[in-house]
């Protein structure tokens, strides 16, 4: 029998991916207030990976120029460590953004067997239909993606001038669900990989 307490577990390492890099995008303010309800989680250590900071490539070669090795060893220890991964995703056209297509093609064995969570912004939708076919993408890389998100609608109205959620309770729940799953999740894949290893 497993004595080990949730106290004496080494915490769930989360790596948020910000997905948008275009300028002028409003991802940030959304980053800044997720990375905050993360932050108050003793069972979680976060590790923020913005895509406007790592600017992968679309076309994918086995010969990579130096710029994109630099990015790849930049990045690909950072997905390697994580145990789990939420990413932060608009919705353009119908779908999620370029960047985060290119750092899911240019790595593999990072996501394998372990959770992904989503929050999503945009307007009426709220970004879900970018979310649904990341489930997609992310099934491919043996990845687990959580059932709830965390979703804002007309995303621009809901924060002030300062970044502050206006009427916090309802996002402050959906995040607190979000996370309690990823913990789950992420505990039980560490624990069961350092058992027997993923059979991919």
């Amino acid at each position: 029998m497993d004595t080990t307490t949730a106290a004496t577990k080494a915490p769930l390492k989360l790596a948020v991916v910000l997905a948008s890099n275009r300028e002028g995008r409003f991802g940030p303010v959304i980053t800044d207030w997720f990375l905050g309800r993360a932050a108050e989680r003793p069972d979680i250590q976060v590790e923020l990976i913005d895509l406007a900071e790592h600017d992968l490539p679309t076309s994918l070669t086995s010969n990579p120029t130096p710029d994109v090795q630099a990015t790849l060893a930049a990045v690909g220890p950072k997905l390697a460590d994580a145990d789990a991964f939420v990413v932060v995703t608009p919705e353009y056209n119908h779908s999620f953004p370029a960047s985060v297509k290119s750092l899911i093609d240019w790595h593999y064995g990072e996501w394998r067997a372990k959770p992904v969570g989503f929050v999503s912004y945009g307007g009426l939708s709220g970004g879900l239909r970018a979310v649904e076919q990341l489930r997609q993408v992310f099934a491919e890389m043996h990845s687990v993606t959580v059932r709830d998100v965390v979703s804002f609608h007309n995303a621009f109205g809901d924060f002030d001038d300062e970044g502050r959620h206006k009427d916090p309770a309802g996002a402050d729940a959906a995040a607190k669900k979000l996370l309690d799953q990823l913990s789950w999740w992420g505990e039980t894949l560490r624990d069961a990989k350092s058992v027997r290893p993923y059979a991919a």
